[in-house]
């Protein structure tokens, strides 16, 4: 089992701990505000490999590399004018720019699975400690086995991987609860690879221009999060619930009430207030204690696509997607 240690109240012990275990290529569970990651050293080919095989990841899905600050990022990537107005405005936060790597990185292939582009993040607190005082961008998936619901705590991460991972950094719930959204600035366009964590229409304000989705069914994977089928429970995802059946888990919105919950085997509200980000904050936790109850299926009622809910259906679209 690993051991979890409390960055709140040992954040010296947590740090040591942490460097050493990297500075060995073993991969360490941290928190952001996104959700938790899995990190290792994305210099090192064999904590990379380490990461794949933990999470059972196919490797042709790269991973996000997370750094200090956008000083770092720019030793490892090339920024258009319009990417680092979107750093200097989001960073640190829950924005992913993948942009081309600058031939003198020493980011490992294997992190950007064979791409010429990298993922790159700025996080807040607990993980930025930790990236200074390890000083090297630190590969960081969400710490979770592939495809399955992304962790929100600790204690997620610990009984995910069980005797797996031998440390896990715990910084208590993760505050944004989604992970983080993935742009790519091509020319004048700016394109939307993953909805997430930052409101769409704060960053069209900041970059005064439309974001355009990525519609393209099949698309190559240019980021995490496009695998069609991905963020899923063992029960299988009824999405859009008018009413639910007996035995189902309901996960409802804006505390509207279903037909038939009565005969639900757990009913639970993402937000009674139909506040977005609360309901993006509860979306994993919720969706691993209705997974935990042994339901034959879990029903989610309407969300709004506004806000946030763009990313929320998101994530419940591939949740009930066909599994292969």
């Amino acid at each position: 089992m690993a051991d979890i240690v409390d960055t709140r109240t040992h954040a010296a012990a947590a740090l040591e701990r942490a460097c050493e275990t990297l500075s060995r290529g073993v991969p360490v569970a941290i928190p952001t505000e996104t959700v938790y990651g899995l990190a290792a050293d994305a210099t090192n080919p064999l904590a990379i490999t380490r990461i794949y095989e933990m999470k059972g990841r196919p490797r042709f899905n790269p991973l996000i590399c997370h750094m200090t600050d956008l000083a770092m990022a720019e030793k490892h990537a090339v920024f258009d004018p319009v990417s680092r107005a979107l750093a200097q405005a989001f960073w640190p936060g829950p924005l992913t720019l993948v942009l081309p790597i600058r031939p003198e990185s020493a980011i490992h292939p294997l992190a950007r699975a064979g791409l010429d582009t990298v993922g790159i993040r700025v996080p807040a607190g607990f993980a930025s400690r930790l990236l200074e005082a390890f000083d090297r961008p630190l590969a960081a998936p969400s710490a979770n086995t592939s495809g399955r619901i992304s962790p929100t705590t600790a204690r997620h991460v610990a009984d995910d991987f069980t005797d797996k991972l031998e440390l896990v950094l715990d910084g208590g719930p993760a505050t944004v609860g989604l992970e983080s959204t993935i742009l790519k600035v091509e020319g004048d366009t700016i394109r939307l690879l993953r909805p997430g964590g930052l409101d769409v229409a704060e960053i069209e304000r900041v970059a005064g221009r439309r974001v355009q989705r990525n519609e393209k069914a099949g698309a190559a994977i240019e980021a995490p999060g496009m695998l069609a089928s991905h963020y899923a429970p063992v029960a299988p995802v009824r999405l859009n619930a008018s009413d639910v059946k007996p035995g189902e888990v309901l996960i409802r919105f804006g505390g509207k009430p279903l037909p038939g919950e009565d005969t639900a085997a757990l009913v639970l509200d993402l937000s009674p207030a139909g506040n977005l980000a609360e309901a993006a904050t509860n979306l994993f936790g919720y969706m691993k204690r209705a997974d935990a109850t042994g339901a034959g299926s879990i029903a989610f009622s309407p969300i709004p696509e506004t806000g946030l809910g763009e990313a929320i259906n998101d994530r419940l679209q591939r949740a009930a997607a066909p599994r292969g």
